[in-house]
């Protein structure tokens, strides 16, 4: 339980991950397996798949732009990236060169995520018209018209069964949300994929902090508010039944959190007041639900990446 989380980080204890059921079924198992049979047979080609020929155009309008003035607010796509695979079907060296100064990924690695990218891509227009049959209100289940990408469906499986990821939905579609910034909502085309996934298992302390922090800012407007952070709480909580308000507890809760946060006193969180709580008291860095991955998820997923 978050909770329990919550009275380690005040009694100054090592906190742990909150335990939860992983959710299943005839489209994740079919996710999984594509992905395991690529991680059990190591960095093998596939020459034989041209099904995901579009892949190429998503790639190329997804990736960043080049810019040197450092400047957040430009739009990215001014130029076109290389495509994933070359006329012989390898890895295109240009664009793992490019990847490679952009994450903290080896060439090796960077290699077998670009063919899982392949896969889960080519799984994804099967996989959400399954889910949309069977949950034709569910958000995560509308696959996007016409840009191709891991979608929220594939993604949170993905999420949910290779990185210990148990949350409620809310949470989830801000991680997918918060993953690719520029992009917020769209499905993750290579680039954005790549670099979110260097972030989520290998990011420093400080592009961490940012990530989470994109997480938890629900409407995206710079500041955790006390709505935001009641929301958070209350999804992740488990409420006893035998609580006869049981957001009144979330409410004292919030109050807590924010004497921990809020240094300026203003009644919100800003980036600043996060990273620098985060600096003081690690714990606190997944004080609102968890958005990273098991140390045992990320050891586990990397080593597969260099067989």
């Amino acid at each position: 339980m978050l909770m329990a989380k919550w009275g380690k980080v005040l009694d100054g204890a090592r906190g742990s991950s909150q335990p939860g059921a992983r959710s299943g079924g005839a489209s994740g198992a079919m996710i999984m397996k594509s992905v395991s049979i690529f991680l059990a047979s190591g960095r093998r080609a596939s020459n034989n798949s041209k099904a995901a020929g579009a892949t190429d155009k998503g790639n190329q309008s997804g990736a960043q732009g080049a810019s040197t003035s450092g400047d957040p607010t430009k739009k990215r796509r001014k130029k076109p990236k290389p495509p994933m695979e070359d006329a012989s079907g390898k890895i295109n060296p240009k664009l793992l060169e490019s990847l490679k100064k952009k994450t903290h990924f080896s060439k090796i690695e960077l290699e077998a995520l670009c063919r899982i990218y392949k896969k889960l891509v080519t799984n994804c227009h099967v996989t959400s018209r399954v889910l949309a049959a069977n949950n034709p209100g569910s958000v995560i289940a509308k696959p996007h018209a016409t840009i191709e990408g891991i979608d929220r469906a594939v993604f949170r499986e993905l999420l949910h069964s290779t990185f210990d990821i148990v949350t409620e939905e809310t949470l989830m579609e801000r991680i997918f949300c918060a993953w690719d910034t520029g992009f917020e909502g769209m499905p993750l085309r290579l680039e954005g994929w790549i670099i979110g996934l260097s972030i989520f298992l290998r990011g420093s302390q400080a592009e961490k902090v940012a990530f989470c922090f994109r997480v938890y800012d629900l409407n995206s407007d710079g500041f955790i508010t006390r709505d935001e952070m009641f929301i958070l709480l209350r999804n992740c909580l488990i409420k006893q039944p035998q609580d006869e308000d049981p957001d009144e507890g979330v409410r004292d809760l919030v109050e807590i959190a924010l004497r921990k946060f809020d240094n300026d006193k203003d009644g919100k969180v800003s980036f600043q007041d996060f990273q620098t709580a985060v600096t003081e008291e690690p714990l606190l860095l997944e004080a609102f639900g968890q958005c990273l991955p098991s140390e045992s998820a990320t050891i586990s997923f990397l080593s597969t990446l260099q067989a």
